[in-house]
């Protein structure tokens, strides 16, 4: 499956601990940097509409990690576990996980901070998700472990960009309502008011853009 041929694209909703908008992101082209409070808590989620590896249909499938970095650890070395839908069947969730994970190379090793330096996975695990990734009003939630509520748009007249859907897509600051996870620590927390980023996404095979 690694010699496949790939192509996802969908939606992808973030949010971390950090205050809006997000110190980490790209803002009027000048690159991020410390995150709010030294360590980043946060939840990734991914909506995939249209994309398969190899013969593999990955359409209507979501994703979601529960991450933690410490600024002050030497190479801020990610911490993550990865939910994968349940509605996916074996060779699916294989695929998932060797995608969201980096294995497969192309665009992931650009964008994916946990793929292209150190970082740590502590697991992964098949879940029941529910993504509702309207525009403003976004809601995940992964069983009773994982739960983000989106209260509405930043109104700002920056441009801010996030490496992980890729700089080169456009996207937008949103306000988190709530943002909480209950798996082991580090990756136990919950916070309001807090950040979050709301885009597209398309990930493929090909090399992305340069990360930054």
């Amino acid at each position: 499956m690694t010699d496949a041929g790939w192509r996802i694209t969908g939606t992808y909703l973030e949010v971390c601990n950090c205050d809006p908008i997000c110190p980490c992101r790209r803002i009027d082209g000048v690159a991020g940097g410390r995150s709010t409070y030294g360590t980043c808590t946060g939840a990734l989620s991914w909506r995939i509409t249209e994309g398969a590896v190899g013969q593999v249909d990955l359409a209507s499938l979501c994703v979601v990690l529960v991450t933690f970095y410490s600024d002050d650890e030497p190479g801020s070395p990610w911490s993550w576990v990865m939910h994968v839908d349940e509605r996916a069947n074996e060779e699916q969730t294989a695929v998932l996980v060797d995608v969201f994970s980096g294995r497969l190379g192309g665009t992931p090793l650009s964008q994916f901070p946990w793929a292209f330096k150190p970082s740590t996975l502590v697991g992964w695990r098949p879940a029941e998700i529910a993504i509702d990734h309207t525009p403003g009003r976004g809601v995940v939630r992964v069983e009773d472990s994982v739960e983000v509520r989106i209260r509405g748009p930043v109104e700002d007249d920056t441009t801010v960009t996030c490496v992980i859907p890729g700089h080169h897509r456009t996207g937008r600051e949103v306000y988190a309502e709530l943002l909480r996870a209950e798996l082991e620590d580090p990756l136990h927390f919950e916070a309001t008011g807090n950040c979050g980023y709301e885009s597209s996404f398309a990930y493929g095979s090909e090399d992305g853009p340069p990360a930054g």
